[in-house]
């Protein structure tokens, strides 16, 4: 399998690392505008493969001929998020570099699956189905992997439980409007709305929604070492044809009561991108809320189908 990673900044170069770690694929391209920068970290990571024993090569190109034939096209590339900035405010400035690098993807790679990781995730995803023209099933953003984990990991330490017990699921948009399932979240057998009160499910809410803020705090920029780790999830899924369920960006087309919106919803992943959308029994809250961010989600996508209206190459 051949993977190519757009984007070495942080999230790529920790995608690329841990692909390597795992044998993910046998090819790895890395593609950056800065290719130095790019090269100082492949060297580095092939380095680090020696040590590991991995047998996948990895190759840094500023050329976007060099993603030809690739499997798998994950896209990271754009201004990562600062310190009091909204994932909204990255999107004037993100989607002109998501017009570059799609349209690069559909000339060289265009039976590719594509992954969207570029913020505002949603938006992203949205705006490369349009530019690029590919089915639906082969254009994936990752966003809810990375909530869920989120979410996953405040109730493991509220409860001091063992991580492997413990599931999630987030739903809705990859923002502060996004919908943690209750219903659907599990500690062994035992749903999360069962074990925890109405106090602490909020408490549980808000520190999953500013998970990613939380960490910008410190860092000044966004994570990427968990950013990576699901991206990783997402590709064993389609590499291995594992037919998991995972809660990714795609767009709706009558599921949920939605239509014309990419948003996170758990959908079945297999080796052709996304199988099929699993609509989930939520209770009359949580299908509220889902409503509500979809109903935020499409003030970004007004933008994104303006821009593309104006632009000739969509």
């Amino acid at each position: 399998m051949k993977i190519s990673v757009v984007g070495a900044g942080n999230v790529g170069a920790s995608t690329c690392y841990l692909m390597i770690a795992k044998e993910i694929c046998s090819q790895l391209v890395l593609l950056d505008i800065n290719r130095s920068i790019a090269k100082g970290k492949a060297i580095d990571m092939m380095q680090a493969s020696i040590a590991l024993i991995s047998k996948t090569k990895i190759k840094t190109t500023n050329d976007y001929s060099d993603i030809v034939n690739s499997d798998i096209v994950i896209i990271t590339a754009g201004l990562p998020r600062k310190d009091g900035m909204s994932r909204e405010d990255l999107l004037n400035v993100n989607i002109k570099i998501m017009e570059d690098v799609i349209l690069n993807v559909k000339k060289f790679a265009p039976n590719s699956i594509v992954i969207v990781v570029s913020n505002p995730l949603d938006a992203m995803n949205y705006a490369a189905l349009r530019l690029s023209g590919f089915d639906k099933r082969k254009v994936i953003g990752m966003g809810g992997i990375l909530d869920s984990a989120r979410m996953a990991h405040t109730i493991v330490k509220k409860l001091d439980e063992k991580q492997d017990i413990v599931r999630a699921m987030v739903i809705g948009s990859h923002s502060e409007h996004m919908v943690p399932l209750f219903s659907q979240s599990f500690v062994g057998k035992r749903t999360i709305k069962d074990i925890f009160d109405e106090q602490e499910r909020e408490d549980i809410i808000e520190k999953t929604k500013n998970g990613g803020a939380h960490i910008v705090k410190f860092l000044q920029t966004s994570a990427y070492y968990a950013p990576a780790a699901s991206i990783c999830i997402l590709v064993e899924a389609i590499s291995k044809n594992q037919k998991s369920t995972l809660p990714c960006s795609t767009l709706l087309e009558g599921e949920y009561g939605e239509s014309g919106v990419s948003i996170g919803v758990p959908v079945v992943i297999g080796k052709n991108g996304i199988e099929k959308i699993v609509e989930l029994p939520l209770d009359k809250e949580e299908m509220q809320k889902f409503k509500e961010s979809v109903a935020h989600l499409r003030e970004s996508l007004v933008v994104v189908d303006k821009y593309l209206k104006n632009n000739k190459n969509s």
